[in-house]
């Protein structure tokens, strides 16, 4: 189910007169991101949120001085923590990997669902030219954060072919999200359910494909050989 959290970021925490400017990210992201729906990424969203938290002005331009990359930058990191956070020790443990994934995905958008304008937003500037580096990076942060979540531990190719699948999927769940006008965000569900069944189908096949291949004369051995014969 896809109910909305509360972003709890901006809670009680240290004194804004001592914060780190890691801090001052951390405390001023969610806030910023419930301003950037109505002024944008911006000065204004961010000097809005300064004033809500008690940080000075100077302090925040400090922390996202690369401006509104530097502020959807903290905000992806805020949802990060928060969806980590907000399971107990052993929740995901206890499920299959398939429901692991899925819940994940799933308290990501229900973290964000308040905020589905500034999201819109963020990634309409993630978008443009300058910041599809930044973009891929994010994207990448936060699979990986799932994927790590999930359990997975996997260091060869798999590391990387599965953050790259989850990553599609995420992208393009996000994308049915934020015009989901369905009860429960049902749609999004669905569409949710269908491309993590797809990802497990292709990855039984893949490790049905190993496993016939495993004991298969190989090539390159064979070649190797002839060029530096054994004796």
């Amino acid at each position: 189910m896809i109910d909305t959290v509360t972003d709890t970021a901006a809670g009680a925490g240290p004194d804004p007169q001592d914060m780190t400017l890691d801090e001052v990210r951390a405390t001023l992201a969610p806030l910023i991101a419930e301003n950037a729906a109505f002024d944008g990424w911006g000065d204004a969203a961010r000097d809005m949120a300064a004033e809500q938290a008690g940080v000075d002005r100077d302090v925040a331009a400090l922390a996202f001085d690369g401006g509104a990359a530097a502020m959807i930058d903290a905000w992806f990191a805020s949802i990060d923590a928060a969806m980590i956070a907000s399971f107990a020790p052993g929740d995901l443990a206890a499920m299959k990997i398939r429901a692991r994934i899925t819940v994940l995905i799933e308290r990501r958008l229900e973290i964000v669902a308040p905020h589905r304008e500034a999201l819109r937003r963020a990634l309409a500037i993630l978008a443009l030219p300058q910041n599809v580096a930044t973009a891929a990076r994010l994207g990448w942060r936060s699979v990986d954060v799932m994927w790590r979540a999930a359990g997975d531990t996997a260091t060869d190719y798999n590391h990387y072919t599965k953050r790259a699948m989850l990553l599609a999927v995420y992208g393009a769940t996000v994308t049915v999200f934020l015009d989901d006008d369905s009860e429960d965000y049902g749609d999004t569900r669905g569409f949710l359910a269908r491309r993590i069944e797809g990802i497990m189908r292709f990855e039984k096949a893949k490790a049905g494909f190993v496993q016939r291949t495993r004991h298969r004369p190989s090539l390159s051995r064979f070649v190797g050989r002839l060029r530096y014969p054994v004796g």
